[in-house]
C-alpha cells in the first residue's frame, strides 16, 4: 500500500522538526507518482513530476528531508552538488554523470533486495558445503556414529559459532582485481564501464586455501548468492526504477546562479552549467552501462541558501522546470529544544548511545536542554548561522571531558547533565556572547 501525503509527513516528523511546508510539498510530489502509476499509459506519459526548489539557510533540514523521503519510499536517491559540474568543453564532471550515478544506485538497491531474498538459501548451501568438508575428519574420530547424526551435530556447532576458528582447506574462486581511476583525474572516467562484463565471460580460476570456517562460510555464502542472482533482471529493474522512481537532490544550486549586476567570468561559466543541466531536467535520454535512461520522470529537488542571489537569478528556462518553490525557515529556540528531544535519532540520544559503550549512563534535565538551545541560538545569531549543525558543536564542547576520560574500565556511572553543568562547561561560549553585546 502506497503511503498517503499525511502518512509521509508523519514519517518525516519522526526525524525532522518543523518545515511543514517543505514536507507537504515533497509528500504531494511522491503521492503524485503513485497517482500517475494508476493511470492509463496514454495519460501517464503526459504527466511529469513537478520539481521542487527549497530555499533556506544551511542546517535547517533541506537535505535531510530529501534523503529521508527516498529512504521511506525505497527509491533510488543521490545527492549532487551543482558546483561540482562544469560546462561542456571544460575539464570536470559532466552533468550526465548524475544520471549514471543514479543508475548505479538503483541497480545496487535492487541487488540488495534480491540478495536478501536468497540469503537463507545461499547460507544453507554454504553450511552444507562446509559440513561436507568437516565430516570426513569427524568420521575418523567417531566411527560408530551414523553420518546423518554427525552431519546434524556439525550443523548445530556451525550455527552456534563453535567451529568459527577451525581451519579447513577449501577451493575458492580467485577474484579479478578492482581497477580504479587514479587520484586527481579530473575527467569522469569509469573503468568498469570500459571493461564491461569482461570478467563474467572469462572462466574463473580456483585455488586451494586454508582458511577458518567463519571466513569460508562468508565466502561460500557470497559465491552462492551471486550465482542465484539474475543480474540481467536486476539491471533491467534498476533502470526502470531509476527512470520511474529516481530522486536527484541538487544542492548548492544558488552557487551557479548569475547574480544581478554581475557579468562575464565566473557568471558565464555558471550559466553554462545551468544550460547543461536544463536538458537533463527537461527530459532526455542518457546512456549508462546498464542501458539508456530517460530522465523525463525523475524527480529533481534543488536546494540553496540564496543569501547573495535569488531563485530569479537562475536562467528562466531552468526556473520553469522547478515550478514548486518552498521557503524553509531558520531554526528558533523552540525548534532546538524539540530537535534535542523529539526525533528518534536526536543528538542527545546519539551521544547517550555512544557513551553507554563506555559504561556511562548519560541523561539531560529539561533545564539543561533549554540552556543548550539558548546557547545554540546565540551562537547562530552572533556567528555563522549553520542551523541544527550547531547542536553538534555545542554537544562536543559540553561532553569533551567525559568523552576524553571515558575508557569503559569503570562500573556503570550515571551522569546527569543539568543547567549548572552546561553553564560550567560552556562558560567560554556564554562569555563570548556577553562580550559581543558591548562591542560596536
Amino acid at each position: 500500500m502506497e503511503m498517503t501525503p499525511k502518512q509521509i509527513v508523519a514519517e518525516l516528523d519522526r526525524y525532522i522538526v518543523g518545515q511543514s511546508k517543505a514536507k507537504r510539498a515533497v509528500a504531494i510530489a511522491l503521492r503524485n507518482r503513485y497517482r500517475r502509476s494508476k493511470l492509463p499509459e496514454s495519460v501517464r506519459e503526459e504527466i511529469t513530476p513537478k520539481n521542487i526548489i527549497m530555499k533556506g539557510p544551511t542546517g535547517v533540514g533541506k537535505t535531510e528531508i530529501a534523503r529521508r523521503l527516498a529512504k521511506i519510499m525505497h527509491a533510488p536517491f543521490i545527492k549532487v552538488e551543482a558546483t561540482k559540474y562544469t560546462e561542456v568543453g571544460y575539464v570536470g564532471r559532466d552533468v550526465e554523470s548524475m544520471i549514471r550515478d543514479l543508475a548505479e544506485t538503483a541497480v545496487h538497491l535492487v541487488k540488495q533486495e534480491q540478495m536478501a531474498e536468497v540469503a537463507n538459501k545461499a547460507r544453507e548451501f554454504a553450511e552444507n558445503k562446509i559440513v561436507d568438508v568437516l565430516i570426513k575428519a569427524r568420521k575418523k574420530s567417531q566411527t560408530d556414529t551414523a553420518e546423518s547424526v554427525l552431519k546434524a551435530q556439525l550443523v548445530d556447532e556451525l550455527r552456534d559459532g563453535k567451529l568459527d576458528k577451525t581451519l579447513i582447506e577449501v577451493e575458492v574462486s580467485e577474484r579479478m582485481p578492482q581497477m580504479q581511476a587514479m587520484p586527481g583525474m579530473a575527467i569522469d572516467l569509469n573503468l568498469g564501464e570500459m571493461l564491461g562484463g569482461l570478467s563474467d565471460l572469462l572462466p574463473q580460476k580456483k585455488k586451494r586455501r586454508k582458511i577458518s570456517v567463519k571466513e569460508a562460510l562468508e565466502l561460500f555464502t557470497e559465491e552462492e548468492t551471486e550465482r542465484l542472482l539474475d543480474m540481467d533482471a536486476i539491471k533491467a529493474e534498476g533502470v526502470r526504477r531509476a527512470q520511474e522512481d529516481g530522486i536527484i537532490f541538487i544542492d548548492e544550486i544558488d552557487k551557479i546562479a548569475n547574480r544581478q549586476g554581475a557579468s562575464g567570468g565566473m557568471d558565464v561559466s555558471r550559466e553554462g552549467v545551468q544550460r547543461d543541466i536544463l536538458p537533463i531536467v527537461e527530459g532526455c535520454t542518457v546512456m549508462t552501462k546498464y542501458g539508456a535512461i530517460k530522465t523525463d520522470y525523475i524527480l529533481f529537488i534543488a536546494a540553496g541558501a540564496f543569501q547573495i542571489s535569488s531563485v530569479t537569478d537562475l536562467i528562466p528556462e531552468l526556473q520553469g522546470r522547478f515550478p514548486i518553490r518552498v521557503d524553509l525557515e531558520s531554526l528558533t529556540f523552540d525548534d532546538f529544544v524539540r530537535i534535542f528531544t523529539e526525533p528518534e535519532n536526536s543528538v542527545t540520544r546519539q551521544y547517550a548511545a555512544m557513551l553507554s559503550v563506555e559504561n556511562i549512563e548519560l541523561t539531560f534535565t529539561p533545564e539543561a536542554i533549554e540552556e543548550m538551545s539558548r546557547i545554540a541560538v546565540m551562537e547562530n545569531e552572533t556567528g555563522e548561522d549553520i542551523g541544527a549543525r550547531r547542536l553538534h558543536t555545542v554537544m562536543e564542547s559540553l561532553l569533551e571531558d567525559i568523552s576524553f576520560n571515558a575508557d569503559g574500565n569503570n562500573p556503570l556511572i550515571e551522569v546527569s547533565v543539568d543547567k549548572a553543568y552546561v553553564a560550567e562547561h560552556l562558560a567560554k561560549e556564554i562569555s563570548a556572547h556577553d562580550l559581543k553585546k558591548y562591542i560596536l
